[in-house]
C-alpha cells in the first residue's frame, strides 16, 4: 500500500488531541467497514427455513461464530507473534476471503449456503488484534480503545439498519444482501487502512508508561500466561459470560425489538445504542487519565462490577413495569457494553502495564475471545434444543441475570488475585532494594 511521507510525519508532530482524533476515528471508521462484512446477514429473518429442526438463521449465526472462534484460537499464536510490517497484508486478506464467502452465500442455494457463514467468519476473527496493534502501548490507548470499541455498540446497528434497508427498500434478497453490504462499504475500509498505516508508532514516553509491546513466541506466550494463570482464568471467565450475553442480544436484536413492539421501525437499531456507545466512549476515555496502572486495574474491576448490577437491575425494573423497553435496552446495553468494552481495550493492556510484562494485548485477548465465542455456540445450540420454549426476548432477561450474577462472583475474585498480586510484587521490588 502506497505511503505517504509526509503525512506520517505530520501525524508524528501534531499535538496530542489531533492524534487522538485522526488515529480514533479512522480505527473506528476501519472496523465499522469489518462489520459491515460480517453482520448484516443477522437482519434477514430467514422466517420458514430450518435444518435438522434447527431455524435456519440459528444456523448460519452459528456457522459464522464457530468460523470466529476457530479464528480466535487460531489468532492466539498469529496475532501475538504478527511482525507490524504484514498487518496491511494481513488484513487486505482476511477481508477479502470474508467477502468472497459473502458471494458464495449469494450464489449457493439454501442449505448449502451456510457452510460459507462458516468461511466468512475464518478470517474475520482476526481482524480487531490487527486493528488494536495501531492502538495498544500508548498512554492513549483508554481514549482510541474507546473509539474502537464503540463498534461493537453502533456498528453492528447501522450496518443492520443498511441490512434491512436492502432489504425493504433495495428490493434485494437475503442471500445477496450481506455481499451488497460488505461492497458499499469496501472503498471507505481501503482508505482507512491506508491511514492507519501511516500513524507514528508508540513514543519513548509511552514505553515508559505502558511498557514496550513486543511480538511473542510460544514460550513466551505459556510463561505469562502461567505467572498469573489464576487471574487470567477469572478474567477470561468473566468475558465468557459478557459475550454470550452480547452476542445473543446483538445477533438476536430484530428478534427482540419485535416483541418489544418496534418490529416496524428499521431505525431503532442504531438509534437506541447512540446514547449506549456516547456513555461508554466517555466511561472509558476518562480512564486515560488515571496514570498509576494498578490503580486503573481496580477501577477496571470496579467498572465491570457497576456493569453487571445495572444489567441484572434494569431488567428487573423492566419486567417490573418500572421502566420502558427502550430506556430498559439503553440502560442494559450500557452495563453489558461497559465492561465489554474495558475487556477488548483497556484492562488487559492495564495488566501488562501495571506488572510490567512485555509482550502484547493481542495474546491475552485473543485467549478470552475464543473461549467466548466457544461458550456462544454451546448456548445457542441449547437454546434451539434445550431452551426453545422460550422466545429471544425471554432467553435474554435470563441471560441477564445469570451473566450478572456470575460477573460480580469473578469480578471479586480477579480483583482479590491481583490485588495480592501486586503487594507480591511490592514487596519483592522493596526486598531488591534493601538488598
Amino acid at each position: 500500500m502506497l505511503r505517504s511521507e509526509w503525512l506520517s510525519r505530520r501525524l508524528a508532530r501534531a499535538p496530542q488531541a489531533v492524534f487522538v482524533l485522526v488515529a480514533g476515528l479512522f480505527a473506528f471508521l476501519i472496523y465499522c467497514c469489518v462489520y459491515a462484512f460480517r453482520k448484516p446477514f443477522t437482519a434477514g429473518t430467514y422466517n420458514g427455513l430450518f435444518l435438522w429442526g434447527i431455524h435456519f438463521k440459528i444456523v448460519l449465526v452459528i456457522a459464522q461464530v464457530a468460523g470466529y472462534a476457530m479464528s480466535k484460537f487460531i489468532g492466539i499464536r498469529v496475532i501475538a507473534g504478527m511482525s507490524m510490517s504484514r498487518r496491511t497484508g494481513l488484513l487486505t486478506g482476511m477481508i477479502g476471503v470474508a467477502g468472497l464467502a459473502l458471494l458464495g452465500f449469494a450464489l449457493t442455494p439454501y442449505p448449502w449456503s451456510a457452510c460459507w457463514m462458516f468461511v466468512n467468519g475464518l478470517p474475520l476473527g482476526m481482524a480487531w488484534g490487527v486493528v488494536f496493534s495501531y492502538l495498544e502501548g500508548r498512554k492513549v490507548t483508554e481514549m482510541l480503545a474507546a473509539f474502537l470499541c464503540a463498534n461493537f455498540i453502533i456498528s453492528s446497528g447501522f450496518v443492520k439498519t443498511t441490512g434491512k434497508w436492502l432489504l425493504v427498500d433495495g428490493g434485494i434478497s437475503e442471500n445477496w444482501m450481506p455481499f451488497v453490504s460488505a461492497l458499499i462499504f469496501s472503498p471507505l475500509l481501503l482508505f482507512c487502512l491506508w491511514v492507519l498505516n501511516h500513524l507514528p508508532p508508540p513514543s519513548v514516553d509511552d514505553e515508559v508508561q505502558r511498557s514496550t509491546r513486543t511480538r511473542m513466541n510460544a514460550g513466551e506466550r505459556r510463561d505469562l500466561f502461567i505467572r498469573y494463570a489464576p487471574g487470567l482464568v477469572l478474567l477470561v471467565g468473566i468475558y465468557l459470560l459478557l459475550t454470550i450475553v452480547r452476542d445473543v442480544r446483538d445477533n438476536f436484536a430484530v428478534e427482540i425489538w419485535d416483541e418489544l413492539g418496534f418490529g416496524g421501525q428499521i431505525s431503532i437499531l442504531t438509534t437506541a445504542e447512540a446514547p449506549v456507545a456516547m456513555l461508554s466512549l466517555l466511561a472509558v476515555g476518562w480512564m486515560m487519565f488515571v496514570r498509576n496502572n494498578l490503580y486503573a486495574l481496580w477501577l477496571n474491576h470496579a467498572l465491570t462490577m457497576l456493569g453487571a448490577a445495572v444489567l441484572a437491575g434494569s431488567t428487573f425494573l423492566f419486567q417490573q413495569g418500572a421502566v420502558g423497553p427502550v430506556f430498559w435496552m439503553v440502560s442494559s446495553g450500557m452495563g453489558l457494553f461497559l465492561p465489554y468494552i474495558l475487556f477488548n481495550g483497556v484492562l488487559f493492556d492495564r495488566v501488562l502495564a501495571g506488572f510490567r510484562e512485555t509482550g502484547n494485548v493481542g495474546f491475552l485477548m485473543y485467549v478470552a475471545d475464543s473461549f467466548g465465542y466457544l461458550g456462544s455456540v454451546v448456548v445457542l445450540l441449547w437454546r434451539n434444543f434445550g431452551g426453545s420454549g422460550m422466545s429471544w426476548l425471554s432467553f435474554f432477561c435470563v441471560l441477564c441475570y445469570v451473566g450478572a450474577a456470575l460477573i460480580l462472583v469473578l469480578s471479586a475474585l480477579s480483583w482479590w488475585y491481583f490485588f495480592w498480586k501486586s503487594r507480591q510484587m511490592k514487596a519483592s521490588l522493596q526486598g531488591l532494594n534493601t538488598a
